[in-house]
């Protein structure tokens, strides 16, 4: 081993006696210092904790002297009821004497009440009175004041949380019990504050804010948005203080509500106050909501704010005003049957309500409630804020019911109906009745849940009661199919593409191909082989269609790209995702979703306004409306062939016969968004068959070119490979007759139905259903296009919420009956037709 590498410990023993060693010239020079290495560490250990107390003793320097020499403004919202002052009217003018003398008073009084803690008065510097408004009290006679005020403190950033604090304790003085006091202390006599701090997002410093707009609703009227309908500007905080007579309350209903869809950019609020405090908030809203947008005050005022940014600007809103009185809810029920809501229902219930309805019916009978609307803010397990309470024992909220009927064990029984301070909701609409308990559904089946349904939607193949109690235990007919769960389902449900049973037996072995054939889309049978062989074998391209590549360069079965490159995706264009590398799968997709958003309909709903941008109403002069048709761009509609054929002395077939709407909701009332043209020319399909109602599909040309905004905007053209599956959710829109035979709808009606297998839907109409054509609807009947309706759109929308043209309503066996799917214009065969006679 090398004399180097040795680890052992070395002894006098190791050492060789022999071996002589130079003298040195200075022996001291080399002695060793006892303990030198030892307090060099030492010393250098020191100099390191040193250096890092100093460092520590630096940052505790700096946490508490320099960091808390950093400072914040901190604004307060809040209210104040004033006991000891009759409301004025001159309190409504902030340039009256009177309004400032009350103003001066408050002041003093918020200074005083600050400095009664040591947090507030260390760091107040100001208050403001903003407004003032009456309190009424329903319970005595007379009304006080409520003074809306902001203050400002100027606070160290870590005693913020302490302020915050330090506000939501204030409460009132106790009344002095000594009758020796003759000067109260106080200025005012104050019984309450509600205080918080200022909306952050109302603090930017961008924010170009303008004087508080006082409109007084006894007459009713209108408030828009700056700019409206073209664009709200940017960055602004607009407030708007409604204020109706003394016993009446402030009605506002949103008729536009447009905003950007991000809340932390652009909303509005709406506060049960006249100062923007959080929690006296009715709603917060952004986007494009749908659900109700009618809210009440709970008294005699209401504020309603507008903040945006600079990013996007959008519409905005039109809402109207009115005053409703101010009435009482709840009270004695005694019929054995009737109904009860929410207040104002279907408006949104005002906040700060409570309702008492004591329900008695006949002695031998007990109650059964049944909550056929409800809609009360967020569920939570103890229902604290808004609830309705069922004979003090058991509260309900939320939005989902387990079950929407409640029974009582005896002939009466107690409802109320509380709202907190904040936050509305729609409310419930219930109805009740009085049942013998031996017999609680007489002449109807009973489900578990207590619903009561007919008998003849016992084992009919839907789950009426809510539970499926209707349909177990049942003996399936000849024309219904056992599922593996012992359900019975219709068997014209099956191979439908929807899982029927819940187990999905409906739909095994659907293909109805051998062993080595693929199913095609349109229900033929082709070889296995003849799959991505780059032909369309089966006539649909759905054997080339999710093929990782393509075998012919000129051959593509789903997207072909600008460049050339074929996409195997399926539904690849417009979704929302760049597949080609050139971008042109998404360059053309201003179509289908509202450009501000990231035949009557039998068994429909009253759509929104501006809901389907793409619906047009086509006219005929001296008859009204006759078909629907659909926005493709400024300047092209298409609709059915079957609306322009002549009849009798109706020369439909001519253009100057037609004129179109755009933009309409409601038959023969105008808004500023309708636009009216005539026809300049009308392009029907060359081969349609008007006994079979093949080719189903017309063009028609505008006069002259419209302008495109949120309601009137096109719908997109599926591709030619386009997959509309079995199953798919769809929307048919329209005017037409709400059943067969029946008038038009006023105004525009939606309905949601299901596109239907081929073969299926092949066998249900005996085999008149051509590969030109889609099948969609409700197999159980109650939905369904109707007359009127020709013309217009099957809309499928993607998973991004982009509405594609599936097909366009053309004919069908009477209106909604059971059975029986309506059947539509195949859009996917009709779209190199389309872009061949618009030149796009």
């Amino acid at each position: 081993m090398d004399p180097m590498d040795y680890g052992g410990r070395f002894s006098p023993k190791d050492l060789d006696t022999t071996l002589q060693f130079l003298p040195a010239s200075d022996s001291t020079r080399l002695e060793k210092k006892p303990g030198c290495r030892k307090q060099l560490w030492i010393g250098l250990g020191l100099l390191i904790s040193a250096a890092a107390l100093a460092l520590l003793t630096g940052l505790l320097v700096w946490h508490f002297h320099l960091r808390s020499s950093v400072r914040i403004k901190r604004v307060y919202i809040g209210a104040m009821g004033i006991s000891d002052r009759r409301f004025d009217p001159d309190y409504e003018n902030p340039n009256s004497q009177k309004f400032k003398e009350l103003a001066a008073l408050v002041g003093q009084q918020l200074k005083l009440i600050y400095s009664k803690d040591l947090i507030l008065s260390k760091y107040f510097e100001d208050s403001t009175v903003q407004a003032f408004s009456e309190e009424a009290s329903r319970s005595s006679s007379g009304s006080g004041v409520v003074a809306y005020y902001q203050s400002e403190f100027n606070v160290p950033v870590h005693q913020q949380r302490a302020l915050d604090e330090a506000i939501q304790d204030l409460t009132p003085p106790e009344e002095p019990r000594s009758r020796l006091i003759l000067r109260p202390e106080n200025p005012l006599r104050w019984k309450s504050v509600v205080s918080g701090a200022l909306d952050p997002r109302l603090t930017r410093t961008t924010l170009n804010k303008t004087d508080p707009a006082d409109v007084h609703v006894k007459e009713p009227g209108q408030i828009d948005s700056p700019g409206f309908p073209v664009a709200y500007p940017g960055d602004i905080y607009q407030q708007w203080r409604l204020r109706a007579d003394p016993g009446y309350r402030v009605k506002l209903e949103f008729h536009t509500l447009i905003l950007e869809d991000d809340c932390q950019h652009d909303f509005i609020r709406l506060y049960d106050s006249l100062g923007p405090i959080d929690t006296k908030v009715l709603t917060e809203k952004c986007g494009y909501p749908e659900e109700s947008l009618s809210f009440l005050s709970s008294r005699n005022v209401m504020l309603m704010t507008l903040v945006t940014n600079q990013k996007k600007t959008f519409p905005g809103f039109r809402a109207f005003y009115s005053q409703v009185p101010d009435q009482e809810c709840g009270g004695q029920l005694t019929a054995d049957t009737g109904s009860f809501s929410s207040p104002f229902f279907p408006s949104n219930y005002p906040p700060q309500t409570l309702c008492e309805w004591k329900i008695q019916v006949s002695t031998e009978k007990f109650v059964k409630i049944q909550f056929n609307e409800f809609s009360l803010g967020t569920f939570s397990e103890d229902c604290s804020n808004d609830f309705v309470e069922i004979d003090g024992e058991r509260r309900i909220c939320g939005r989902a019911l387990k079950s929407p009927v409640f029974t009582s064990r005896s002939n009466s029984v107690t409802i109320k109906f509380n709202s907190d301070a904040s936050l509305v909701d729609q409310g419930f609409l219930a109805s009740y009745e009085g049942f013998v308990p031996s017999n609680p559904c007489p002449g109807r089946f009973k489900c578990k849940s207590n619903l009561c349904i007919r008998t003849d939607q016992q084992c009919d193949g839907h789950d009426d009661c809510g539970d499926n109690s209707d349909e177990l235990d049942c003996t399936c007919k000849a024309d219904q199919l056992r599922c593996n769960n012992n359900l019975c389902k219709s068997r014209l449900w099956m191979c439908d593409g929807v899982d029927d049973c819940g187990d999905n037996t409906d739909e095994e072995g659907c293909g109805k191909c051998s062993d080595g054939e693929f199913s095609c889309g349109n229900g033929r049978c082709v070889s296995t082989r003849l799959k991505c062989d780059g032909r369309d074998d089966c006539g649909d391209g759905s054997d080339e269609s999710k093929c990782e590549k393509s075998l012919l360069h000129s051959s593509c079965f789903s997207f072909q790209c600008r460049s050339g490159t074929c996409i195997s995706k399926p539904n690849s264009e417009c979704d929302g995702e760049q597949d080609c590398e050139d971008g042109s799968d998404e360059s053309n997709c201003e179509c289908g979703m509202k450009p501000f958003r990231s035949a009557r309909i039998v068994g429909g709903q009253v759509s929104k306004e501006g809901e389907w941008p793409w619906q047009v109403s086509l006219h005929v002069t001296g008859l009204g409306h006759v078909c629907g048709g659909s926005v493709l761009n400024n300047r092209w509609l298409l609709t059915a062939a079957h609306c322009v054929q002549d009849n009798g002395p109706d020369r439909l077939s001519q253009a100057d016969q037609w004129e179109a709407y755009l933009g309409l909701h409601t038959q023969g009332q105008t808004n500023e968004w309708m636009v009216r043209r005539k026809i300049r020319q009308i392009i029907a399909h060359k081969d349609y068959n008007p006994h079979t109602f093949n080719n189903d599909i017309a063009l028609m040309e505008l006069d002259a070119a419209v302008t495109l905004d949120q309601h009137i905007y096109p719908i997109c053209l599926p591709s030619s490979t386009y997959d509309f599956p079995a199953g798919k959710e769809a929307w048919i829109t329209g005017w037409g007759a709400t059943m067969e035979g029946g008038v038009t709808s006023k105004e525009l009606l939606k309905a949601q139905v299901r596109v239907i297998n081929s073969t299926v839907c092949k066998g249900l109409m005996e085999d008149e259903v051509t590969d030109m054509m889609l099948c969609a609807g409700v197999l159980s009947g109650g939905v369904d296009a109707c007359q009127g309706d020709s013309g217009g759109p099957l809309a499928i929308k993607n998973s991004k919420g982009r509405a594609f043209l599936a097909g366009v309503v053309s004919w069908g066996e009477g209106c909604a009956v059971k059975n029986k799917p309506g059947i539509y214009t195949r859009i996917t065969k009709f779209r190199g037709w389309i872009k061949d006679q618009i030149r796009v």
